[in-house]
């Protein structure tokens, strides 16, 4: 299982990055949102996959018994997660207001030069 989730996360930054690399806005994002993806799969590696309980200790238990999952790995990737989400629809928006005022998604055409100010 870590191995096909290595490999995931190696598909996602290879093509987030190739995405990055084109001359369009919103394959750029589409890039970033894979690059992000991709993070958040190696955050959830790096913590390790155990099929364990909740970490929860009873009242009368002092310490673990059994395997317990990890939260921290889990809190770290729904924070960037809703980070992703905010940075997205933020991003969406601004594409739009450019292409609205351009007329282009393409990087190369956008220069202040041109711009009438």
């Amino acid at each position: 299982m870590e191995l096909l989730l290595v490999i995931l996360v190696g598909a996602f930054y290879s093509s987030g990055i190739y995405m990055m690399l084109r001359r369009s806005m919103v394959k750029l994002l589409l890039g970033l949102l894979l690059l992000g993806n991709g993070a958040n799969i190696l955050i959830f590696i790096m913590g390790g996959l155990t099929k364990g309980k909740a970490p929860i200790i009873d009242a009368e238990q002092k310490t673990f018994l059994s395997i317990y999952a990890d939260p921290v790995p889990q809190a770290l990737i729904l924070t960037a997660i809703v980070i992703s989400f905010a940075l997205t629809a933020f991003a969406i928006v601004l594409l739009k207001r450019v292409y609205a005022t351009t007329g282009s998604d393409d990087l190369d055409s956008l220069n202040i030069q041109d711009l009438d100010i």
